[in-house]
């Protein structure tokens, strides 16, 4: 699969599959615009990856990165949304409302507000693709991960 001159927003490209997916993505030609919270340029030392440190806890956080990468090159093809985390081992009755919020927020809330984000942008080049990656404790039951696979 070749992606020359393809701009690619990665999300959570720092973590452990972000890593992966980011390198993967480069080697197929892509321009790699990689956000995390703590991410540098020389976190992949790659002429065509650039990184932006940011959150996606709100809709103006989402926002702001997307406007700047459309600033600066022009354009969105694609989004690989990987951003996520895990908080279990209890059940639903036992789970507090900060760990309910925090899921939700990372799991949710930060796929929400990215891809609402990108959406205007690819609508009006006429073209990208989204890609979001959740867990398989969405379709496959697990005990004391309620908060998690909500």
């Amino acid at each position: 699969m070749e992606l020359n001159d393809k701009v690619v927003l990665i999300t959570g490209a720092k973590g452990g599959l972000g890593k992966f997916v980011t390198n993967s993505f480069l080697e197929a030609g892509a321009r790699v615009i990689g956000m995390s919270r703590s991410i540098a340029d020389t976190d992949f030392p790659h002429q065509n990856f650039s990184a932006m440190p940011a959150e996606l806890s709100n809709g103006e956080s989402a926002g702001k990165l997307v406007d700047a990468v459309v600033t600066k090159w022009g354009r969105i093809d694609g989004l690989v949304h990987l951003i996520g985390a895990f908080a279990g081992g209890q059940s639903v009755a036992e789970t507090d409302d900060a760990t309910l919020d925090r899921m939700l927020g990372l799991n949710f809330r930060s796929a929400f507000h990215i891809i609402r984000a990108v959406l205007p942008h690819l609508r009006a080049q006429g073209s990208g693709r989204i890609v979001a990656i959740g867990s398989r404790a969405a379709v496959e039951a697990q005990a004391s991960a309620g908060a998690y696979a909500h």
